[in-house]
């Protein structure tokens, strides 16, 4: 998946009468107007980048473009490296499910919550199921407990139409 980067006005493109411009080592030349600018450029056989068209007035760098975009998109890769994905795992138990099947139905919300996913809980009720919803908070009260350790809830319990769900986020580690 190929990373664009935002789009740059280069050389002709850019509209402004005068740019604050910038050498390619970084330093600042000063303010001239467009022509004198890519004149410049053109000199250092380099293009002219417009990287703040909202400044007043335009800020611009001499440097090569091809440079430039490789730098941007490594940038963002880095950026895309860097930040955290959190995925949303899911445990679906009943009000009748055994305590058995519970605990390791738990060790796997654990797993999930170590890995750093986030766990989704649900008590799934049928027909008249619906009428014992006390039974399901305590289902639910048991993931709480055995997680307590590893675990906030970020989402207390609460009835999705025929569903009891709670969602649990891994506590942050200082």
């Amino acid at each position: 998946m190929p990373i664009s980067p935002r789009s740059y006005r280069i050389n002709e493109r850019i509209r402004a009468s005068q740019v604050r411009v910038i050498d390619p080592e970084g330093n600042q030349i000063g303010v001239m107007a467009i022509e004198e600018a890519r004149d410049e450029a053109i000199k250092r056989d380099l293009d002219l980048i417009e990287l703040a068209p909202g400044a007043d007035p335009p800020v611009c760098r001499i440097m090569d473009y091809g440079k430039f975009r490789y730098e941007q998109q490594k940038k963002a890769k880095e950026t895309a490296k860097k930040s955290k994905h959190i995925e949303m795992k899911m445990i679906r138990v009943r009000p009748n499910t055994g305590i058995h099947d519970i605990n390791f139905k738990l060790k796997r919300a654990i797993e999930f919550l170590k890995k750093g996913n986030n766990v989704k809980v649900n008590v799934i009720f049928r027909g008249p199921e619906l009428r014992h919803k006390h039974i399901g908070r305590e289902q639910l009260q048991k993931f709480i407990d055995g997680c307590k350790e590893l675990a906030e809830t970020d989402s207390p319990p609460h009835m999705e139409g025929n569903q009891m769900v709670m969602v649990l986020r891994p506590r942050e580690v200082n």
